[in-house]
């Protein structure tokens, strides 16, 4: 017999309704370019052709005074997961320098926008480059790639930068592969890739994509048809074109007119005095080149979403990682290599990775050539367009990449949300920062935002929500800060502390009256100095900045206790990492006695939130846990631990199986792990965990009974 028609209403709406409430949420595409300065693009003063981002600008809303972090991973990591980047473990480049706030990979305390819409019924997308792990070979540790933090679908790049034509680390999904279109230039299959998401996302549940083009980054790479647009636009160059510029900018009411135009940089000639006036111009020609093919790329996907009756309800932003690069990356010396020297050269393998982020060679066997004079654009060149150019990118500020300086910080944001916004073609000039995206995606998507996650307490945003700015209100903050290689900076209201490098010395601006920099009242108003500035110390021992561990500071080689084999440890015992056993080379075999009076605590830890293991009680029961590259894992006895005197077994081997006894009874025992990879920074402590925290308690864990152990290394 049939079921009546009324069941099967029933059961449809009970189907639908989570999928009805989804439709009402919206599509979000983050788009982000990499090293593209705020004056570049045409909606912000450029004479770049941007008709896609000129467009989205009309239909949406500009922002006049959104920041970034002033360098790329640093960017990346704090865009991703809502936190400023030390407290993502991202404070500088994809290096471990010792400290947490530097570990140079995504830390596990920290949630991605990805993970937080995808448990919010979102599928998610990533397309271009990731670069927020320092683990990027194709058969390293792959726990901090996309798709192990919350990506559905994943083509791009793990590694910062490589050729256009050949990038390094190009991977689809968790497997590394070469080239898949013919002809590949990476901008073109950044955009292609993003399309097939759309193309294929179901269409029932919203979506996040990210797309990260690497566009207009080093080297400066782009295809003739696109440079051709270009020939003799920068003849005039560099100081002409800062002054164009910056009178459009003050035309299009981004810039006040009583901001003073910044001097040209400190080391730049004048146009008149250069020579090899066609080198510099070329150079200038491929970086637009660079921005248009985006722009193209960015209009086929903005097509892609109104072929599919997506735009309407869909949210786009539109930002750069850092200001213009100064960084003349390739582009001085003799040319190499000496085309009199170059011999023969073999062609690479059809099947043949590229592992090199500057290749010494093209796919068809080309000599990569940088040096002087070396005119870009083609896949046999790798230099950077450089800092006169940078200059006129970051028009009308001081400064680039890596500073925070204006120059070094500032981007464009332009949102465009039909549904929503309805203050189309306006400007927005409350201050913003990368901090707020994540804000603002849970709060258009309606998400929910964990404070736990597998036992690890998730640290709170730090944002915003911008949907206050795109109903013309006000966004109500504190202030915002920044740290980069030593390089500081908070801003409150319209005042701005900022120092370069870690030992300049501050410098106060009034933001509303001179945003260009060029007028420090530091000397005029101590006090406010004072005050700003413990507000900046604060939030740098809040969110560890501190100890400043960048390039320049970096620990120095240390000689570990090699030799060493047997450690006898009691209660209070701290090795640092120079003392602490290598476990690294050799099984770890714990043993001694504990007494247990009721509470949880740490036994005994090694390492912290990178690499690590700990032995310790929560919730009454014994827990195991390491830490491989940032992930944890963590294996937990059956039974609660009794109050009193006890003897411990504990055998860590590289094979096998890890194995935790009590009074010769095993309470855990799995298949092993395997050593860890990578010496732990932090130090060897008994009773508690000192520094940063191997497992997922909430505190250091003092033991409140006795213990005595003996480590040995076999």
């Amino acid at each position: 017999m049939k079921p009546p028609r009324r069941w099967y209403l029933a059961l449809l709406t009970f189907v639908l309704t989570p999928f009805a409430a989804a439709d009402e949420r919206p599509n979000i595409v983050l788009i982000m370019a990499d090293d593209m300065g705020y004056s570049d693009i045409g909606c912000y003063g450029g004479e770049v052709q941007t008709p896609t981002l000129n467009r989205l600008a009309e239909g949406g809303l500009r922002f006049t005074q959104f920041y970034n972090t002033g360098r790329c991973c640093p960017t990346r990591a704090s865009l991703l997961t809502g936190l400023y980047p030390h407290q993502a473990g991202v404070g500088w480049m994809m290096t471990d320098n010792g400290h947490d706030g530097y570990r140079g990979d995504l830390n596990r305390r920290c949630q991605t926008i990805a993970e937080v819409l995808k448990g919010s019924g979102y599928q998610t997308y990533m397309s271009g480059k990731w670069h927020v792990t320092k683990s990027i070979t194709p058969t390293g540790d792959k726990s901090n790639w996309p798709r192990q933090r919350g990506f559905d679908r994943f083509y791009g790049t793990i590694h910062g930068a490589g050729s256009f034509y050949d990038p390094n680390s190009l991977t689809r999904d968790n497997t590394q592969i070469v080239p898949d279109e013919s002809p590949y230039y990476y901008t073109d299959a950044i955009s292609n890739n993003a399309i097939k998401f759309i193309n294929e996302h179901e269409a029932d549940r919203p979506f996040f994509l990210y797309m990260a083009y690497t566009a207009p980054h080093w080297p400066m790479h782009a295809l003739e048809e696109d440079i051709e647009k270009y020939k003799g636009r920068y003849s005039k160059g560099w100081d002409q074109l800062r002054k164009e510029r910056y009178d459009r900018m003050i035309d299009l009411g981004l810039i006040d007119s009583d901001w003073a135009l910044t001097d040209r940089d400190d080391g730049i000639e004048p146009w008149e005095t250069i020579e090899e006036k066609a080198w510099y111009e070329r150079r200038m020609e491929v970086y637009a080149a660079m921005i248009d093919r985006m722009d193209q790329g960015i209009g086929r996907v903005v097509s892609t979403l109104e072929n599919h009756d997506l735009m309407e309800n869909t949210l786009i932003f539109f930002l750069a990682d850092n200001g213009g690069c100064a960084e003349e990356y390739g582009s001085r010396g003799a040319v190499k290599p000496d085309p009199k020297t170059v011999g023969i050269t073999v062609a690479m393998e059809p099947d043949e990775l590229q592992t090199a982020m500057q290749p010494d060679r093209t796919r068809d066997g080309r000599p990569v050539r940088t040096g002087f004079g070396v005119m870009p654009g083609p896949a046999d060149t790798y230099i950077a367009y450089g800092k006169p150019w940078a200059n006129a990118s970051n028009t009308p500020f001081r400064r680039y990449k890596h500073w925070v300086h204006e120059g070094g910080i500032s981007t464009p944001l332009i949102a465009h949300w039909p549904k929503q916004i309805r203050r189309q073609g306006e400007l927005e000039h409350q201050p913003g920062h990368l901090i707020d995206i994540m804000a603002t995606c849970i709060d258009v998507a309606k998400a929910d935002y964990p404070n736990e996650v597998d036992g690890v307490a998730i640290q709170p945003p730090e944002g915003r929500s911008l949907a206050t700015a795109f109903r013309g209100e006000t966004i109500k903050r504190e202030a915002l800060f920044w740290e980069h290689e030593g390089n500081r900076a908070v801003r409150q209201g319209k005042w701005k502390l900022v120092a370069a490098g870690k030992d300049g010395p501050w410098e106060l601006y009034d933001l509303e009256a001179d945003r260009t920099e060029l007028h420090n009242l530091a000397s005029d108003q101590p006090d406010r100095l004072q005050k700003m500035k413990a507000t900046w110390e604060a939030y740098a021992e809040r969110t560890q900045v501190y100890p400043l561990t960048p390039y320049w500071n970096r620990p120095a080689k240390e000689e570990l206790n090699r030799k060493q084999k047997q450690f006898e440890l009691e209660k209070g015992a701290n090795l640092g990492k120079t003392k602490a056993p290598v476990i690294t080379e050799k099984d770890v075999h714990i043993r001694g006695n504990f007494s247990y009076r009721g509470a949880d605590g740490v036994l005994i830890a090694q390492g912290g939130t990178a690499w690590g293991y700990a032995l310790y009680v929560r919730k009454g029961r014994l827990e195991f846990a390491i830490r491989l590259s940032g992930e944890l894992k963590t294996w937990t006895a059956a039974e609660m631990l009794e109050p009193g005197s006890h003897s411990l077994n504990l055998v860590f081997p590289a094979q096998g199986f890890l194995t935790v006894s009590v009074d010769g009874r095993n309470v855990i025992r799995t298949k092993t792990p395997g050593r860890l990879s990578s010496m732990p920074a932090d130090g060897l402590q008994v009773g508690r965990d000192a520094n940063g925290l191997v497992g997922p308690y909430t505190s250091e864990g003092d033991w409140n009974g006795d213990i005595e152990l003996i480590l040995d290394l076999k």
